[in-house]
């Protein structure tokens, strides 16, 4: 039988190095994206979001069952996969590692960063303030789903739930990238986003949308203060879990290959 060649002294194995090439290829057309386009893709990102939050909510008062309605989420992550929307969290993997080996792409990220964050926001917030209008029998729900990312607070615990929900949708975004078959990248898509909810952590975009879905019933326990102090302590959190635990351990493996990027870059 014949062995598998190994990789030179001081370079990754040939599907990573792959790999990486895919994702500086992807990190650039991202990092250079016209503006108009990057707040349409982001604006629908936020809407499909909005979307697997609405199957959530109606799943849960329906039946009661946490674990269907953590199913029906990930309605939301298949439509960001097949209509290659923009989510602010699945940033944290594919342009960092394009900005890393890119000289003078970082002011890129930070542009393609906020107004993603900001445009998920927007169209989340449109899609919660329809729905609780078109959907009154939801309002219990969604306030008391809102109500429990409202009320966490800055604590280790809440900061500890974003790093959780940061580093599980980046690891997503990664497992999507090694693989070139749409029914295989499907399968992170329900499994991460399910554990994400299942297991209450804490996301920007996401717990986002569920706040403004009470907030837009009018009888919330909590205000659009509360959400905005949730907002900037999760997306902190989502931040360090996804760049810190996966991103940063995925380029350490190619440092070689970051050098060798910079190197050939115009500067």
């Amino acid at each position: 039988m014949a062995r598998k060649s190994e990789p030179a002294p001081g370079r990754a194995e040939p599907e990573i190095e792959e790999a990486f090439d895919r994702l500086v290829g992807e990190g650039n057309d991202r990092l250079q994206r016209p503006l108009l386009s990057l707040c349409a893709t982001a604006f629908l990102g936020g809407i499909d979001v909005a979307v697997g939050v609405l199957a959530y909510l109606l799943v849960d008062q329906q039946t009661g069952s946490k674990v269907l309605a953590a199913l029906a989420f990930s309605i939301g992550f298949i439509a960001l996969l097949l209509a290659r929307s923009e989510l602010f969290t699945e940033n944290f993997l594919v342009p960092v590692v394009a900005a890393a080996a890119t000289p003078g792409s970082w002011l890129n990220l930070a542009r393609l960063w906020v107004v993603t964050l900001v445009l998920n926001l927007l169209g989340g917030l449109v899609i919660a303030t329809i729905a609780m209008v078109a959907l009154p029998e939801l309002h219990a729900t969604a306030i008391t789903s809102g109500s429990h990312y409202a009320h966490l607070g800055v604590s280790a615990r809440s900061f500890c739930l974003a790093v959780l929900a940061g580093a599980v949708l980046t690891l997503m975004t990664r497992m999507q990238h090694a693989t070139g078959s749409l029914g295989v990248k499907i399968v992170p898509a329900v499994v991460m986003p399910f554990l994400l909810v299942f297991g209450q952590l804490f996301h920007s975009v996401l717990d986002s949308i569920l706040m403004f879905a009470g907030l837009a019933t009018g009888h919330a326990d909590y205000g659009w203060l509360d959400w905005l102090g949730a907002l900037g302590w999760s997306a902190f959190g989502n931040i360090v879990g996804g760049l810190g635990l996966v991103t940063s351990i995925r380029l350490l493996r190619v440092t070689h290959r970051v050098a060798e990027e910079r190197e050939q870059s115009p500067a």
